[in-house]
């Protein structure tokens, strides 16, 4: 890693080093985007936050799904209700069983 640590001995490393945080900064590249979605994203919990006011079963579902299933089934449980939700639950359980 000397090597890189003086531009001197590595001439083009500040030019690669402009590059890299070009990728990373510019919207048209989306690179900082694709490091998150890729390599950070599975590392960090956000929003563990579960609707307190759902059935002890859905909030058990709801925790073990990523955040972006979560607002998905929150809104499906807005739209059709708690009772369409635990519907789609046994039927999964049932479907599980199957296998």
């Amino acid at each position: 890693m000397f090597i890189f640590q003086n531009s001197y001995r590595f001439p083009i490393w500040p030019y690669i080093k402009l590059t890299f945080c070009l990728w990373l900064v510019l919207p048209v590249f989306n690179g900082a985007a694709y490091i998150y979605e890729n390599f950070v994203r599975k590392y960090v919990k956000v929003g563990s936050y579960v609707n307190p006011n759902y059935p002890e079963g859905q909030r058990r579902v709801l925790q073990m799904i990523s955040l972006d299933a979560r607002k998905s089934v929150e809104k499906y449980i807005e739209k059709y209700g708690p009772e369409a939700f635990d519907r789609v639950i046994k039927a999964a359980e049932k479907e599980a069983k199957k296998h």
